[in-house]
């Protein structure tokens, strides 16, 4: 048995139920959902940088909101699943305003350094951490090139039962996993919809039939660090204009 074996376990027989209706295991990161995932999709975004505007954050309050986290007072530490970040091109002083969360990528780094198989990526894509086997130790967070990973310094309250957390676990955007497994779509998606922006899609990458691969097939688009040859779900347009 290794020590992977041995953590998985352990936690295995630890359960825990943080509230009423509301356990580490309560969501689609689970071994048993994890199994059910569809290796015949793979989930993305595709986000328009030139319709994401400034003075608009409806996609990180919709987040929040959704899966329960923010409302803290440290900003240094409180957790953060998508925020928002201003681009400016060195050549023109061109600025762009875009939402960044983990990029679900095919090639996870954090999936590859955690050491209980915590970070795992599902057959259709999506990178979730099962916080039942997560021992806080932020390899994964110091993996990420994205600075997408938060780590839980603080107990949580009034958490959501489809999306539990835990003091002392690293969690992340999980695409809203509890909804795409109902065929529903990410909060933020929705949220920016409803603002009139209309700058995220969401779909399935591998359907050429999806909105999202059409624009894909249409279009130009960036992946983020493409140096490091990570394939992520997340694809921007426009992000280099200017």
């Amino acid at each position: 048995m290794t020590r992977r074996d041995l953590l998985r376990s352990g936690a295995a027989v630890a359960t825990a139920t943080l509230a009423p209706g509301v356990t580490l295991m309560a969501f689609g990161g689970s071994s048993a959902e994890a199994a059910g995932a569809d290796a015949g999709k793979r989930w993305g975004l595709l986000i328009d940088v030139s319709k994401c505007k400034d003075d608009c954050s409806a996609c990180v309050s919709a987040c929040s909101e959704e899966n329960g986290w923010g409302g803290g007072d440290s900003p240094e530490t409180d957790a953060q699943w998508i925020r928002k970040l201003t681009l400016t091109s060195k050549a023109t002083g061109h600025q762009a305003n875009m939402p960044m969360m983990c990029q679900h990528c095919e090639e996870p780094p954090c999936v590859d350094v955690c050491p209980t198989g915590a970070s795992m990526k599902r057959a259709d894509g999506i990178v979730l951490v099962d916080k039942h086997t997560c021992i806080g130790c932020r390899y994964c967070m110091m993996a990420c090139p994205f600075k997408a990973r938060s780590f839980v310094h603080e107990p949580v309250i009034n958490q959501k039962s489809h999306a539990p957390r835990g003091q002392g676990t690293v969690e992340s955007c999980t695409l809203c996993v509890h909804r795409v497994d109902k065929g529903g779509t990410p909060a933020c998606v929705e949220a920016c919809a409803a603002a009139g922006h209309e700058a995220i899609i969401f779909g399935d990458l591998k359907d050429p039939t999806s909105e999202i691969a059409k624009r894909l097939a249409a279009f130009p688009s960036s992946a983020l660090r493409p140096d490091l040859d990570l394939n992520p779900g997340v694809r921007y347009t426009q992000l280099g204009q200017g």
